[in-house]
């Protein structure tokens, strides 16, 4: 049975990525700053509460996860955060704010990605894939530090599928528009803001976590096997316009 690890499972896109892909069948290993949230969307698996910014903690998760599951198959490197309202246009976003984006979203990523790589190596086998944003194309306003992450987050899904790919390894990444989540739910849940998001997206509505749980479950399929480097945009056409 393969083995998916998943950050930042506990709500949003990553607790729909996980009931999907138990569902699928992956025995899965989740790693959240909630740890009960974890254990919960893990089911069968093992739930860990991690920072998984912190490079002690998600070494020691790593070691946990492949010492009672096993090697890792997949990883999906979904923990991620937008930001305090602080976090806005360039000088105005406080050194501390800026910094705190980007653990959480870049350095967390490479933290990850590197364990995963150690194991996956030597079996010539694994698939690393990487939450990102449509703000990694067309960075949103307001957000510097999250579209800058959010850029440089696709750029290292890329470069690991050019690096990794003669040793069997894919790495893609999935850019969603705007999902209705608990991290963007002080936007929809204002009934104008919503209406103004809608009315740009073509087919009429934000989407759901379930929408970006699917595109996961497809990439950590065998579906797509000859697929790596791709950045999978799922945004109801937003970016089209």
């Amino acid at each position: 049975m393969s083995v998916a690890v998943v950050t930042g499972g506990g709500s949003g896109i990553g607790w729909a990525t996980c009931e999907r892909l138990r569902r699928d069948g992956f025995t899965l290993a989740v790693l959240d700053i909630q740890g009960e949230r974890a254990a919960e969307a893990a089911g069968d698996g093992m739930g860990m509460a991690v920072d998984v910014s912190d490079p002690r903690q998600v070494e020691a998760a790593f070691s946990a996860v492949e010492e009672q599951l096993g090697p890792v198959d997949v990883l999906i490197n979904n923990a991620g955060i937008t930001g305090s309202a602080e976090a806005t246009r360039l000088h105005e976003t406080p050194y501390e704010e800026w910094e705190r984006v980007m653990a959480v979203n870049i350095r967390a990523l490479y933290l990850c990605s590197r364990q995963a790589l150690r194991s996956m190596i030597p079996r010539r086998s694994g698939h690393i894939i990487t939450v990102a944003s449509v703000a990694a194309l067309n960075p949103f306003p307001g957000r510097s530090a999250y579209s800058v992450s959010k850029g440089a987050a696709l750029m290292l899904a890329k470069s690991i599928a050019l690096d990794y790919a003669a040793d069997g390894i894919r790495s893609n990444a999935v850019c969603p528009g705007m999902t209705e989540t608990p991290m963007t739910a002080w936007r929809l849940d204002q009934p104008e803001l919503r209406a103004a998001i809608e009315s740009r997206v073509p087919v009429g509505r934000v989407g759901q976590p379930e929408d970006i749980a699917d595109a996961i479950s497809l990439l950590a399929s065998d579906r797509l096997a000859y697929m790596t480097g791709h950045g999978m945009v799922v945004d109801g056409g937003w970016t089209t316009g």
